[in-house]
């Protein structure tokens, strides 16, 4: 049995995994699924001082307490950020961290580094209104069944800004830990402005990466589970 610990994107939640989540388990695994702290389920919680560094957070207390090993890390979109920032607390326990269409930071890197065009959704200092001034509305996304939009559109929430502004930490380059490293591609479109498609050149072009693609749209755990599932599962054996 392999622990899979699967961490959302921005404006998501946990539940942006409940397609994969039974196709993982059916097949004789564990699954966790980590709600980062102000977005998604913990959307209660949200507050101008929620940072990358909360979420890394969210992400190393799941494991630890758990104390899980030998584990799948896979991080969705923003997720990649998130993992990366947990690998010095928590790489001795990853078997093979997987970046599915997302954000592959060096030490000291943003999200909106990665990504400038994100510049244009991050509020103004000040800016009137409750929470307005910290919280970045989601863009709209593209789902392929409507019955899936209908369910998972009005669960986006809005995220704190300083998630997509605050340095990753990492103590060394990815590719100087002891894991497998994984990027899955998105092929139909790059939300991130280039980012993802760079990620996914340094990927397919290094011995130091596995490299795979899934021909759907960005919110591949909604539009494309059972691929999803069927390539984790092949990494596991």
């Amino acid at each position: 049995m392999t622990t899979f610990v699967l961490v959302h994107g921005a404006w998501g939640g946990a539940h942006s995994f409940h397609l994969v989540r039974p196709l993982l388990r059916a097949a004789g695994h564990d699954v966790v699924t980590p709600a980062l702290t102000g977005i998604g389920e913990r959307s209660h919680l949200a507050g101008p001082w929620i940072d990358l560094s909360v979420h890394v957070r969210d992400v190393v207390a799941a494991v630890l307490y758990e104390d899980l090993r030998d584990i799948v890390l896979l991080g969705f979109s923003y997720g990649g950020m998130v993992v990366t920032g947990a690998l010095d607390e928590i790489g001795d326990r990853v078997r093979e961290l997987v970046y599915l269409d997302a954000f592959v930071p060096a030490d000291g890197e943003s999200a909106l580094d990665l990504a400038p065009g994100l510049a244009g959704a991050v509020p103004a200092p000040g800016a009137p209104g409750l929470g307005s001034s910290w919280l970045v509305p989601g863009p709209e996304r593209h789902y392929d069944d409507p019955a899936e939009a209908a369910w998972s559109a009005p669960r986006r929430s809005p995220q704190p800004v300083r998630t997509l502004t605050g340095p990753v930490r990492l103590s060394r380059p990815l590719e100087q830990w002891p894991c497998g490293r994984t990027f899955v591609r998105a092929t139909r479109e790059d939300v991130a402005g280039g980012a993802f498609t760079a990620a996914a050149d340094r990927a397919r072009t290094s011995d130091a990466w596995r490299y795979a693609e899934i021909d759907t749209h960005h919110l591949v755990p909604q539009n494309r589970p059972r691929e999803l599932a069927a390539l984790l599962l092949d990494l596991v054996g």
